[in-house]
């Protein structure tokens, strides 16, 4: 085990930030030993409750689910800890499946709950480096053209 430090990206809609507050706590160990990034309201929540430093972004409804996807993009971010609600509706349920989107093409493992958060936390391979970023380049979108 290499000790590797990896960013995680933290996001929780309003009716799972106590559900998101608890599993930090909980895990606060393991987060200690990463770079966290979270949206708004729960960054602060985050960072004045478990002592971390958390880089804060814009809160999920005006630009923060987006930026995390710039962060995806980017190779920023190497997993996503997002407890969405998935009974409420969303005005900015765009930006949410853009999020949820960008993670899967840009391969981040994502939690959306406690069970799955748990199961990534507790992973021998968030020890480890790891580079599990799809290779894509140039797509030709011509009939059988190999796609890369």
């Amino acid at each position: 085990m290499t000790d590797a430090v990896h960013s995680i990206a933290m996001v929780a809609h309003d009716n799972k930030k106590v559900d998101l507050l608890h599993w930090a706590e909980f895990n606060r160990g393991t987060l200690a030993r990463h770079r966290l990034y979270a949206t708004g309201t729960t960054g602060t929540m985050l960072e004045y409750e478990l002592g971390l430093p958390v880089t804060r972004l814009l809160s999920g409804p005006v630009g923060g689910d987006q930026q995390i996807g710039a962060l995806i993009a980017e190779g920023l971010v190497d997993m996503l800890v997002f407890f969405w609600d998935p009974l409420e509706p969303q005005p900015h349920d765009p930006d949410v499946k853009a999020l949820l989107r960008l993670a899967a093409v840009w391969n981040v493992p994502v939690a959306c709950n406690v069970a799955t958060a748990d199961m990534l936390i507790s992973s021998p391979l968030l020890g480890q480096e790891w580079n599990t970023r799809p290779a894509i380049g140039e797509r030709s979108w011509e009939a059988g053209a190999p796609v890369s």
